[in-house]
């Protein structure tokens, strides 16, 4: 049913899905830029959290609309949902209220909007999984070191050479194959490398080459994601992103090369992402930057004669 909400059908929206099994490997903080940069780029995008519990991606969103609220400054909001955790004691019928909750999510937007960026919970669950099985672009954020490749795959301990592949790597091939059976569309699936490392080190270099090798098995792309700063733990509470116009006002302090530095590693994430971009909302983007660069000059006269 919600598989088929997929762009191979016409009107419908491009799903893009964050998942990793572990919490703490970026996937709210990259769900909040990837739609802010697909609004700033003038796409119509709604979001989805699936994280009953946790709900990060529901409370960055929250910051955001507050912090606009709070400095009169215009940022960018998505249509947001978070689904809520099922409260019984039965666990089927809770399974239930939060199915009925997505369903009804994404039929709401998805022939209305260009985009819908879903954040997924750190465990397996039914949800979860069907959101992976809807994924259009699956974006799987995991922090560089073999900890977090564990989420993938598994490693020769004296050689590092990659033995095999884990839980959620299987889950995932499972539900890329199911898709393909079920309508013949494919996700890109791209594994995205957090908590970067400014130096070079051998341990980086070992994560590296086991991705590459990985990546040749199950079927994904690995991309340099957020280097490991400050500025990214101070956008959460003001709900602000590394694509925001930031000054003092925006930002409640004075920027930093930090956030010169983490706009064009985000700028670079998502060059890499690839995301189908449409002329129309090209043009929307287009019209609101003229808009708002002409907003503050008075009129001329042909302006007022040509109206």
């Amino acid at each position: 049913m919600l598989v088929q909400a997929s762009q191979g059908q016409s009107g419908s929206a491009h799903v893009v899905v964050l998942g990793n099994e572990k919490g703490g490997s970026g996937k709210s903080t990259t769900a909040l830029h990837i739609a802010v940069a697909l609004m700033k780029a003038g796409q119509r995008v709604a979001t989805i959290d699936l994280d009953c519990r946790q709900q990060s991606f529901t409370r960055y969103i929250n910051n955001r609309q507050a912090w606009a609220r709070r400095t009169g400054i215009e940022l960018e909001l998505p249509v947001h949902r978070c689904i809520k955790a099922g409260l019984t004691m039965q666990v089927a019928d809770n399974e239930n209220s939060e199915l009925t909750q997505f369903t009804d999510a994404v039929s709401d937007v998805e022939r209305t909007f260009d985009f819908i960026v879903i954040d997924t919970p750190g465990t397996d669950s039914y949800l979860m999984r069907l959101a992976h099985s809807m994924a259009d672009t699956l974006v799987t954020p995991i922090n560089d070191s073999f900890l977090d490749f564990d989420v993938l795959g598994t490693v020769d301990p004296q050689t590092y050479a990659v033995t095999g592949e884990s839980h959620y790597a299987e889950m995932v091939r499972d539900t890329r194959r199911k898709r393909r059976q079920l309508d013949g569309a494919s996700s890109d699936w791209i594994v995205v490398r957090n908590r970067l490392s400014m130096i070079g080190s051998r341990n980086k270099q070992l994560v590296a080459d086991g991705l590459k090798e990985l990546s040749f098995r199950l079927g994904f792309r690995s991309v340099d994601g957020f280097a490991e700063r400050v500025v990214y733990r101070e956008f959460f509470p003001r709900g602000l992103t590394a694509l925001d116009d930031i000054d003092e006002t925006t930002l409640g302090t004075k920027p930093s090369l930090g956030h010169v530095t983490a706009r064009e590693e985000v700028t670079s994430l998502l060059r890499q992402l690839k995301l189908p971009l449409d002329e129309r909302g090209r043009r929307r983007a287009a019209n609101r930057t003229e808009w708002f660069n002409s907003v503050d000059k008075p009129l001329e006269v042909h302006d007022i004669l040509g109206a």
